[in-house]
């Protein structure tokens, strides 16, 4: 696939207004002016420690559906990466705002958090490794595009309470992590991916965009 434009590229061109929808959400712009509701972002980081949760179920999902012991030790990671250090920044990011671990896991999941984690992982057990990293693509990917593009817009600033989470997932740790899914979504295609499976990897990634769309819509929706 060396002469041809990235799948992830190609995804995104395919799904383009959906995309847009996603990255450019009045949840996320509002973030980039620092003038989101407080109380939206705070519903958003409970219901992202929910999330995690079956984030993490996702990545063991991948283990299972690896086609090589390379592809095991790569899920593995992720899967150790979400349970032994992510979730543990959320906390402490959380407790930032005055949430603490066991508020959070003592709240019910919300409907767009249900919609789209189970839509992840049913997409990864009706299909295979490439359909598991598709679905996940626009949460792994898309946060690392929109956090650029509200640093590079002057979001990480004094007074904006959102700069942190803005500058987090602008980091070069980040974007690397990014950078490196959207390798490996060319690694799993291969060379022969048809135009049947990318019209139907389309849907996949513009369902799962349209899924996060709504879980920023989420939050505004609980704002005073």
């Amino acid at each position: 696939m060396t002469s041809r434009q990235p799948l992830f590229d190609r995804l995104v061109a395919l799904s383009a207004s959906d995309w847009d929808a996603y990255t450019h959400h009045p949840f996320v712009e509002a973030m980039g002016t620092g003038t989101l509701p407080q109380a939206a972002f705070r519903h958003y980081l409970v219901q992202d420690y929910l999330f995690l949760i079956q984030f993490a179920r996702a990545y063991a999902l991948a283990v299972y559906k690896a086609r090589s012991l390379e592809e095991m030790r790569s899920g593995l990671r992720g899967l150790s990466a979400i349970l032994d250090k992510e979730m543990d920044l959320h906390v402490d990011y959380c407790a930032g705002w005055g949430i603490s671990r066991a508020e959070m896991e003592a709240s019910e999941e919300d409907m767009p958090t249900v919609a789209y984690t189970r839509f992840v992982i049913d997409a990864g057990l009706a299909g295979d490794l490439l359909d598991l990293h598709v679905a996940l693509a626009p949460c792994v990917i898309g946060y690392a595009v929109i956090a650029r593009r509200l640093a590079e817009a002057g979001g990480v600033r004094d007074g904006n309470p959102y700069s942190l989470w803005i500058a987090e997932y602008a980091s070069a740790a980040y974007q690397d992590l990014a950078a490196s899914a959207v390798e490996s979504l060319d690694r799993l295609a291969g060379d022969d991916l048809s135009d049947g499976r990318l019209v139907r990897l389309a849907k996949l990634f513009g369902q799962a965009c349209r899924l996060e769309a709504a879980f920023w819509q989420m939050g505004l929706d609980k704002a005073p």
